[in-house]
């Protein structure tokens, strides 16, 4: 959901309910209505649910995601920390391409592959807009 839609998060999942223990964790990582990505997959592991499900319960909490782990939202009004890039290593052009399907790429296969080369996400992502790529859908349902 956009920003515009702040505030109707919850409406995304009418059938869903808030989990008081996923609750309790993700309050306790939530400032002033905000949490971040980091914060959101730290909970999801501690309870041993997928980042979905977590995003899932950011929504119905009515938080909002900052600081996107790949640097794409969240920085301030229309910032993101990709950095341009001139060039992109074989290894890491290769991944992407053997991971991308139509102009894109999931959030989950940009952290597999930093994780893999042993590079940060915002280099990923910034190879990624290099390369004209979409990074979808966002493993916490953001995007």
């Amino acid at each position: 959901m956009t920003h515009l839609d702040r505030g109707n998060y919850a409406k995304k999942h009418p059938d869903a309910n808030i989990n008081p223990e996923a609750e309790t964790l993700l309050k306790a990582e939530t400032e002033h209505g905000k949490t971040t990505c980091a914060a959101v997959h730290r909970v999801a592991k501690q309870l041993k649910i997928t980042p979905a499900d977590a995003g899932v319960q950011v929504d119905l909490l009515e938080l909002r995601l900052v600081r996107c782990s790949l640097g794409l939202f969240g920085y301030g009004k229309g910032v993101k920390m990709t950095q341009p890039v001139d060039s992109i290593a074989q290894d890491l052009e290769a991944l992407l391409d053997q991971a991308s399907h139509d102009g894109r790429i999931s959030c989950k296969d940009c952290w597999r592959i930093a994780k893999e080369l042993k590079v940060s996400r915002i280099n990923v992502s910034s190879a990624c807009e290099f390369k004209g790529l979409r990074i979808k859908p966002c493993q916490l349902g953001a995007f």
